[in-house]
């Protein structure tokens, strides 16, 4: 096994077999950011047995007095876990197979990303990248709760851009053959998941070829032309992006602490994971639409039509150009296109001109909405919103290859029951 490989198999820690999957896990932190009520029935739903909520932070909780209290019973809860509950482990990867409220299966590996190939950096080019712009303030929160803390359990979903399905697919061909090691429904309409261990040698040793074989020049030069030559992209962020981030900004501050030889092979240099592939007819990637608030609907396609002409965008009605895009307020709704866009992908041609309008409206508002039908209900109540266009799936890499990181906010993956609910936990502290 190549010990440097940016994702390799992990000791990963699971709870006793009595404890129900459906009160152990939970969704990722960062959903249901302003339902109160959904933490609430989670706490309800999970009161009375070991539950992955107590290793966590949900973000509706973030500005609330008592959150140093809150990340300290966390804390203890993660030792007493290490000692008392998670008493089983998998020494290798866990494929999962998630069932999605539209019956359509999403296959995955969890495992462990390197992060020394990985890194945020604006203009970095890792093996491992974030797919979206990330916004440094998201992540001392999440690094109080991983500072001090001697369990991780992962909500991060990585994508790889695998047409011909030599990762995961084919160690899905074999479950038959694995140990199952979990399987039940998880809590708050989640749907059905299933795990099984992958530790035969010669299976871990299949994934590192394809893997490597991902990140190989030859194959990234002739899936992008336009980039060839560049540092080749073998895994991008599809959600969790600031979880990454605030493991990789962890161990960057703990590194300084240690000698070379306990950098090596610290737990903290890794972090838990699933990787999918993005071509997998389960991943679904929505556009994550832009609504604004306090505005005017013709004063914002006034000021479109100028900010064009300014930065030679060519601005005009209907879809025949380059980056279409429909702008919808309370009476009227234009397709609109850009013959000369100013960024590779729409959501950012349009991210430049909201920018752009911010600065000169200060009451103006800006929200993100991935739900088509709640947008339109959102410009019946007086919103002005940029419906965007179908988000293809390879643009998300040819975005991440060609800008850099696509603009903040520009996809979602299903809905937020169907993020990641932490499961397995592996151990950071030595």
């Amino acid at each position: 096994m190549n010990k440097t490989s940016c994702f390799s198999p992990a000791h990963i820690l699971l709870p006793a077999e009595n404890i129900p999957l459906e009160q152990w896990g939970c969704v990722a932190c960062d959903q249901f950011t302003s339902d109160r009520s959904y933490w609430e029935k989670a706490a309800r739903t999970a009161a009375g047995s070991p539950s992955t909520l107590n290793l966590v932070l949900p973000e509706v909780y973030l500005e609330e007095s008592g959150v140093t209290g809150r990340i300290q019973k966390i804390h203890e809860t993660m030792d007493d876990y290490l000692r008392t509950v998670l008493t089983r482990a998998v020494d290798g990867f866990i494929y999962v197979e998630r069932t999605e409220q539209s019956g359509r299966i999403r296959q995955g590996l969890v495992g462990k990303i390197d992060l020394e190939a990985y890194s945020y950096a604006e203009g970095a080019q890792p093996e491992v990248r974030p797919s979206e712009h990330t916004v440094e303030s998201r992540i001392p929160p999440r690094m109080a709760v991983r500072r001090g803390a001697s369990l991780e359990t992962p909500h991060v979903m990585m994508l790889a851009d695998d047409p011909d399905c030599t990762l995961i697919e084919p160690i899905g061909a074999k479950k038959d053959a694995l140990r199952k090691v979990y399987e039940g429904e998880l809590m708050l309409g989640g749907g059905h998941i299933a795990g099984w261990a992958v530790e035969d040698p010669a299976l871990l040793a299949q994934i590192d070829t394809a893997l490597q074989g991902l990140g190989r020049q030859e194959v990234f030069d002739a899936r992008y032309p336009q980039a060839r030559g560049a540092a080749p992209l073998t895994l991008a962020v599809g959600d969790g992006n600031h979880s990454l981030a605030s493991a990789k900004a962890y161990w960057e501050e703990l590194k300084q602490t240690l000698p070379p030889e306990q950098q090596a092979d610290h737990p903290a240099r890794w972090c838990l994971a699933e990787v999918c592939n993005v071509h997998s007819p389960a991943i679904e990637i929505e556009p994550i639409h832009r609504v604004l608030f306090n505005v005017d609907c013709g004063a914002v396609l006034l000021a479109l039509i100028a900010w064009s002409d300014s930065h030679n965008a060519g601005i005009c009605f209907g879809d025949a150009r380059q980056q279409s895009f429909t702008l919808a307020g309370p009476h009227v709704a234009n397709v609109l296109s850009f013959e000369h866009p100013v960024a590779p992908l729409t959501v950012g041609t349009i991210d430049a001109f909201i920018e752009y309008f911010m600065a000169r409206h200060i009451e103006a508002r800006v929200d993100y909405v991935h739900d088509e039908p709640a947008v339109r209900a959102l410009c019946k109540q007086g919103g002005v919103a940029f419906l965007l266009p179908p988000f293809d799936k390879s643009d998300l890499f040819k975005g991440v290859v060609m800008g850099g990181v696509l603009p903040r906010k520009t996809f979602s993956m299903g809905h937020a029951e169907e993020k990641r609910y932490y499961i397995e936990c592996r151990k950071i502290k030595e």
